[in-house]
């Protein structure tokens, strides 16, 4: 057997490695920019203002119904209080005068619509 065709493990392994060198792919470590990251922090700020700017259009959303429906309670509470005001002076035998005011608009929607 001859030295020629004695292959060695080494060998191949150098072989190889010469033919890889010029064909790797992804990303070099340390090799970004300062651009790159500049602008990628400058992104990330303007993403963050839109969001807190969003979440305060929300919460401002969220408030003015807040508001509307406690508007809208109290008004019930009022028209209820004003109901059983009534109630008591129907059973005191007198005749409130809302009640008949009420009536008389009732009469009038009621002709309305016919």
């Amino acid at each position: 057997m001859d030295v020629d065709e004695f292959h060695s493990p080494e060998a191949d392994m150098e072989n190889e490695g010469s033919k890889r060198e010029g064909t790797k792919r992804g990303r070099k470590p340390g090799r970004k920019a300062k651009s790159d990251m500049k602008a990628k922090l400058e992104r990330s700020r303007q993403s963050a203002r839109e969001c807190r700017a969003r979440k305060k259009l929300r919460y401002q959303y969220l408030e003015e119904l807040v508001a509307n429906r406690e508007k809208a309670v109290f008004a019930l509470h009022r028209e209820l209080e004003q109901y059983r005001q009534w109630a008591k002076e129907i059973d005191e035998g007198k005749v409130p005068e809302g009640v008949l005011k009420l009536i008389e608009n009732e009469k009038i929607k009621k002709n309305e619509n016919e």
